[in-house]
C-alpha cells in the first residue's frame, strides 16, 4: 500500500489506485476543497508535491493548470491515483477559503475519462 504523507497532518497507507483528492479527504481527515466536483475544472483541490510528484499527468490537468499558469507550480489532486509513496501539502482547505462545504463528493474514478501524458517539466 502506498504511504501518503500529508505536510502538518501525518502519514497514512491507502489503497493503491485511490484517487488523491480522496485519501486527503477520507484517510488524512484533511477539508480539501474540490468545488467542481473533481473534475479538473476548478483548480481548487491543488497540492504541492513535497516529494514522490507521478511523471504522468492528464491532459484535463495540463490544460487547466497552463490556463490559471499554475503548471510547474501546482497539481490536481483530482486527477492523481495514489500509486507509489508521496508527500503533499493541500494549498486550499475549506477551512483555509472560509468555504461552507468542500464541493460535490468526488467518484471514484478519476474525471473526466483520463487522457495521460508526460508532465511537461
Amino acid at each position: 500500500m502506498p504511504k501518503l504523507e500529508v505536510d502538518g497532518v501525518g502519514t497514512f497507507e491507502v489503497e493503491e489506485g485511490k484517487r488523491l483528492v480522496l485519501a486527503i479527504e477520507e484517510d488524512a481527515g484533511v477539508d480539501i476543497m474540490h468545488a467542481c466536483g473533481s473534475w479538473a475544472k476548478c483548480t481548487t483541490c491543488r497540492v504541492e508535491f513535497l516529494e514522490g510528484e507521478p511523471e504522468d499527468m492528464t491532459e484535463a490537468e495540463m490544460m487547466i493548470l497552463e490556463m490559471r499558469q499554475l503548471l510547474g507550480e501546482a497539481r490536481l489532486s483530482c486527477q492523481i491515483y495514489c500509486e507509489e509513496d508521496m508527500k503533499v501539502r493541500p494549498l486550499m482547505t475549506v477551512t483555509s477559503t472560509n468555504a461552507k462545504y468542500p464541493g460535490a463528493k468526488p467518484q471514484e474514478d478519476i474525471t473526466p475519462e483520463p487522457m495521460w501524458t508526460e508532465r511537461p517539466y
